[in-house]
């Protein structure tokens, strides 16, 4: 079933995309991959990622595996995509590897994305890679609200999105600029998309009277500010960024608001790259289960159903709480008219 006709995702099964598969045994890597990449022996990973929590261990890991060095360039998604079209455009690429939805849709549309189908990648649930071999993803991303709980007494905790119009948040809240699935733009998706456009609309209005606060910075920095005590209440952050500080003993805690947005983190390759085999080769080992198991060790969210959760909690599913899967091929459909509604309402 296509993430396109599906309405509330229960524990992402309605779609197709159940991750409790059937284990399958690990994929051998093709022995000429190995070959080219090692004589390749390097390649360029321009991330979004957080380095020292994932980008770190999986390229140490890598290198230790092959002995191939991973460069790698952390941004923004909006620098990371306007730096690789700025290479192309100069007929100067120098990126092999990219990660992020966001960073996807511009690359895609001028032409830069390589298409490749991961081996390890076989078993994943379709809505999880694109058909053409565009992108793969690697983690899922519930976006979700978060709460101070030094600020704020659990028995305020907003339960509904309903709650979030109670006027003692009103100029309390805060949330990214950025626009993305996992941003404004896909909360104001998910309300449309479950209330329906008219009762949808009028939600969307009264939250916009409640003076939400837009933060000019990624859901990882919102999420740092509130912990920092600057707000009481965030929205549309990464759900296991919230539990990695708590852990931690940040005083934050993520919300389930029925249901909660579930974006993807992805892979692409560029097209024309120095180093291509190598970053494949990389994919490949991101994917399988050892890489998998390192995002999960990092307190990411895998995806392949050979690899449990570190917080199985996090995961949409039964038991624990609903999410509506937004691809970027569903979020590239929306965009204009979802952001042209952020941009009217709460800008």
């Amino acid at each position: 079933m296509s993430i396109t006709r599906c309405r509330i995702v229960a524990g992402l099964t309605a779609c197709g995309l159940t991750l409790s598969l059937a284990a399958s045994p690990a994929r051998a890597v093709d022995p000429a991959l190995v070959a080219a990449a090692k004589k390749e022996g390097q390649f360029n990973w321009y991330t979004t990622l957080v380095v020292t929590q994932v980008v770190r261990p999986l390229a140490q890991a890598f290198e230790k595996k092959y002995g191939i060095k991973v460069n790698f360039v952390p941004a923004p998604w909006q620098e990371t995509a306007l730096r690789i079209t700025n290479e192309g455009r100069a007929n100067a690429i120098k990126a092999d590897l990219f990660d992020g939805a966001p960073t996807f849709f511009p690359l895609n549309a001028a032409g830069l994305v390589d298409a490749y189908k991961p081996e390890a990648a076989k078993n994943f649930p379709d809505d999880m890679k694109e058909p053409n071999g565009l992108w793969t993803a690697h983690i899922l991303q519930p976006a979700t609200p978060a709460v101070n709980t030094d600020a704020v007494d659990k028995k305020d905790f907003p339960k509904t999105y309903e709650d979030l119009l109670q006027p003692k948040w009103k100029g309390k809240m805060g949330w990214t600029t950025s626009p993305s699935a996992a941003g404004p733009v896909g909360f104001i998706g998910n309300i449309l998309l479950t209330m329906g456009k008219d009762k949808g609309m009028d939600y969307l209005r009264k939250l916009a009277a409640q003076k939400i606060a837009n933060i000019p910075s990624n859901q990882r920095v919102v999420l740092d500010q509130a912990i920092a005590g600057q707000y009481p209440l965030v929205l549309s952050i990464y759900n296991y960024h919230a539990a990695i500080s708590a852990a931690q003993g940040a005083p934050i805690e993520w919300l389930k608001l029925d249901p909660a947005v579930m974006h993807i983190g992805l892979f692409g390759l560029i097209k024309g790259s120095p180093n291509p085999n190598a970053a494949r080769l990389f994919v490949e080992f991101a994917l399988s289960d050892e890489g998998e198991q390192i995002q999960a060790d990092a307190g990411y969210i895998p995806v392949s159903p050979n690899v449990q959760a570190k917080r199985p909690e996090l995961k949409p599913g039964p038991g624990t709480y609903n999410a509506r899967l937004i691809t970027p091929e569903m979020y590239a459909q929306h965009e204009a008219e979802w952001l042209a509604i952020y941009k009217s309402l709460f800008e």
